[in-house]
């Protein structure tokens, strides 16, 4: 695999978006439409306590990706109502064209007291050719099981044959490293197989190998077909010291399977890392891969986990 990049495409600076939202377009991800390619992102507001809330907006683009044509002007999807899963965000918010409707695997997450957050895998429904999503029910879909105690999230869906495919990471443990600093996660990639969509089969086991230590976190991963292979990108990074510390911050990585079930991991391949300067010179995360009119192409976010916008590859 070999990636030339485009640059930054999105900046959420530039933009009026809804919900007051001024940073951050993390994840973005596509719909592909008759006239255009449809980008899905989270970004985030401040609620009244100085809190951030992550909604989910979009921007459209020329089906070759070369020109911006507009941004969302009315919220995708609203919150989750008072304790419920999603009801401090929407992050990501990963979508899939199914027949007559198009499907939207969200990740709702919520406030906790001990640790941060916890999270689940919800899903929307969107009657209108994505631009309005309504809940397929309040609760999740997947969620904390027996095997995966927290922070299920990130589903990426697609649909091979009659069968969905759910990639998605679930939480293995929450770890203090120092007595001054909050905990910090650890989440590992699974896989997920269903009939309709909505009730899946799992069982909780790492199907992505460590690179770099067992705590490694893992984690957006997207799957694509490429000539009779299919090819895993997600993000990985080290569990604690990211913040401060480039070097265990988010780079990307990169598996490939013949089964969808067994994956072979590579990085060396992947073809894509840090720029030596710029907006994605610190890290690289959440990447998304599609295809649209004979071309491949890999969107991903840059420095402050996409606090500036997203960017653009096409693959060689």
């Amino acid at each position: 695999m070999k990636w030339k990049k485009l640059g930054k495409i999105f900046d959420p600076r530039d933009h009026k978006l809804p919900n007051n939202c001024v940073d951050f377009a993390q994840s973005p991800q596509t719909l592909l439409l008759e006239d255009r390619v449809r980008v899905y992102f989270s970004t985030r507001e401040r609620d009244n306590v100085g809190k951030y809330l992550s909604h989910v907006a979009f921007a459209d683009y020329e089906r070759d990706m070369s020109r911006l044509i507009g941004v969302s002007t009315q919220p995708v999807l609203a919150l989750g109502e008072l304790g419920s899963f999603d009801e401090h965000g929407i992050f990501p918010f990963n979508v899939l064209r199914d027949g007559d409707r198009v499907l939207a695997y969200t990740t709702g997450w919520n406030r906790k007291v001990s640790v941060s957050a916890d999270a689940s895998i919800g899903l929307a429904i969107s009657d209108d050719n994505g631009q309005n999503f309504i809940r397929h029910g309040s609760g999740p879909v997947l969620t904390a099981s027996l095997n995966e105690p927290f922070l299920v999230a990130d589903a990426f869906v697609t649909k091979y044959g009659h069968i969905y495919h759910m990639w998605y990471i679930f939480g293995t443990q929450w770890i203090k490293f120092t007595d001054t600093e909050p905990p910090d996660r650890v989440y590992k990639i699974a896989h997920a197989t269903s009939s309709d969509g909505v009730n899946w089969n799992r069982n909780g086991l790492q199907i992505i190998s460590d690179r770099l230590n067992a705590d490694e976190c893992q984690a957006l991963p997207t799957v694509i077909c490429l000539d009779g292979k299919y090819h895993m990108y997600f993000c990985c990074r080290q569990a604690h010291g990211f913040r401060q510390d480039s070097s265990r911050a988010y780079r990307l990585g990169y598996a490939y399977s013949t089964d969808l079930e067994h994956w072979i991991r590579d990085d060396s391949i992947a073809g894509i890392d840090i720029s030596a300067e710029g907006w994605d010179s610190q890290m690289q995360c959440y990447p998304h891969i599609f295809e649209c009119d004979g071309k491949t192409y890999l969107l991903y976010n840059g420095n402050e986990f996409g606090r500036n916008g997203f960017g653009l590859a096409e693959l060689e």
